[in-house]
């Protein structure tokens, strides 16, 4: 949202000199002609020609919070605003829902409860299912040991993608990503630099390494690689881009990449010894900050590594299947309605998945949840908090950066984004003109997204513009 107050800057302009560099000519003109006077009048001129600097500029940006009193917008006058917005056949198969944050009441709503293909929206679901399973703080741990064999060592995956082959100061899509570099001078200096052999340990994972419905040639498009728990930059091709070719052998291919930098010979699939010595480690971002990336820039590599870890965290398997169950039962138990809900992965990237507009509002309505007569949040709304920092603001970050651009709704909508071939969807908040705050779940199936997308924003537009009453 933008501040209520704009930051004012200062320039210094070389016109400031002028009188000192005047008085400095005149000077050197009456010496050369040979004119004697004291320094009483070379002060005397100086303190004529220099002015007093400006006041320094005081810079208070604030971030003011939405009115507690802001009204509420009519059901009728929010019906007549969208209806408009949502007749456009655009939007082919339509549901949605918009609910007043605050109080949790349903202002509009369109086939709510019609399973839809989500697209990206469905991540959702599964980083909702994290804030509310896993600790916030907890980080994701890659590790070589000592092999059986000398001159052996094991790289032991423990689902982190987001190792980075860059050096020093370079980042990668991850921020904050561990860096190999600093695996390799670990293992060096425990190992004594007497390597010949990498092998890789991929048993923290179960099952297929593709979800149903996933298509194999997403893999040269880049919006996936193959899961497993241990690969470089999420297997990209380009480190720095979201969507480069990926690697088909992620795990093999770190290893590969830690084998070339220790001097060995040789990488292979392999298993850790039970109670191996560890030569290094490092850690990944925290979970919340790994959340906040998977919204921000839809990592569908990223969200099913999470997507595992609640399986895990659960006591599932650690697969497409224990993961997609492990979601289901987490947000079953927070008392989520999952009525027409199936999903066959935790990124949304599967054909077969399928969502009720409904859901995805209740998400973000208890997300934005307000704190009760006491101060303090119901522990749910508590941990899903954690949510709200990673969803694009409209015009402004992530995959609505190039979205709503000069419209309404710029830096007053915050949503995650959805598309697929035939699938859009939109599900976050927006602020009324009269400053009450809303949470919405559009979603369009059957028609284009460079058509569906437009049509969505000029619903999420609308609601902005809303007093509606």
């Amino acid at each position: 949202m933008p501040s209520q107050a704009q930051p004012t800057g200062t320039t210094t302009s070389r016109r400031g000199r002028g009188p000192l560099i005047g008085v400095a000519i005149a000077l050197v003109a009456l010496l050369g002609a040979g004119v004697a006077f004291g320094p009483s009048l070379v002060d005397a001129l100086s303190k004529t020609q220099i002015a007093d600097p400006p006041a320094p500029v005081r810079l208070d940006p604030e971030i003011k919070p939405l009115r507690q009193n802001a009204p509420v917008p009519g059901r009728s006058g929010i019906s007549a605003a969208l209806a408009g917005p949502t007749a456009d056949p655009a939007l082919g198969t339509f549901g949605g829902t918009v609910m007043d944050a605050r109080s949790g009441e349903v202002l509009w709503q369109r086939n709510p409860g019609q399973a839809l293909m989500p697209a990206s929206t469905g991540k959702l679901l599964a980083m909702s299912a994290a804030m509310l399973a896993l600790d916030h703080d907890a980080r994701l741990t890659t590790k070589v040991v000592r092999g059986s064999q000398p001159g052996t060592v094991v790289l032991v995956g423990g689902g982190d993608p987001t190792l980075s082959k860059l050096s020093g100061g370079q980042e990668s899509v991850y921020p904050g990503a561990p860096k190999l570099d600093d695996l390799v001078a670990q293992v060096k200096a425990a190992s004594g630099g007497n390597v010949n052999t990498v092998l890789v340990d991929t048993s923290r994972y179960r099952g297929p390494t593709a979800a149903p419905g996933w298509l194999p040639e997403d893999v040269a498009g880049g919006y996936y690689a193959p899961m497993e728990p241990v690969m470089l930059d999420g297997a990209r091709e380009d480190p720095a881009k979201d969507y480069t070719p990926r690697s088909a052998t992620p795990a093999l291919q770190a290893g590969q990449e830690l084998a070339k930098r220790l001097g060995a010979a040789t990488a292979a699939p392999g298993s850790a010894p039970a109670n191996a010595q560890v030569l290094g480690h490092v850690a990944s971002a925290p979970v919340s900050e790994l959340v906040e990336n998977v919204l921000q820039h839809s990592d569908n590599v990223l969200a099913e590594a999470l997507t595992r870890e609640v399986a895990i965290a659960t006591g599932k398997e650690p697969s497409f299947a224990g993961g997609v169950q492990a979601v289901r039962e987490v947000l079953q138990r927070n008392g989520f309605d999952l009525n027409g809900t199936t999903m066959a992965d935790g990124s949304g990237l599967s054909l077969d998945d399928r969502i009720t507009p409904q859901l995805l509002g209740q998400l973000m309505h208890r997300a934005t949840a307000s704190a009760g007569p006491g101060g303090a949040l119901p522990e749910s709304s508590a941990k899903l908090r954690d949510l709200l920092p990673g969803m694009p603001i409209a015009g402004g970050s992530g995959s609505l950066a190039d979205r709503y651009q000069g419209s309404p709704g710029q830096g007053w909508v915050r949503a995650k984004t959805g598309t697929l071939d035939g699938a859009n969807s939109l599900a976050g908040s927006v602020v009324t003109e009269d400053g009450r705050l809303l949470v919405f779940a559009m979603m369009s199936n059957g028609t284009s997204s460079v058509v569906a997308r437009p049509a969505l924003d000029e619903i999420a537009d609308a609601l902005r513009g809303c007093g509606c009453r």
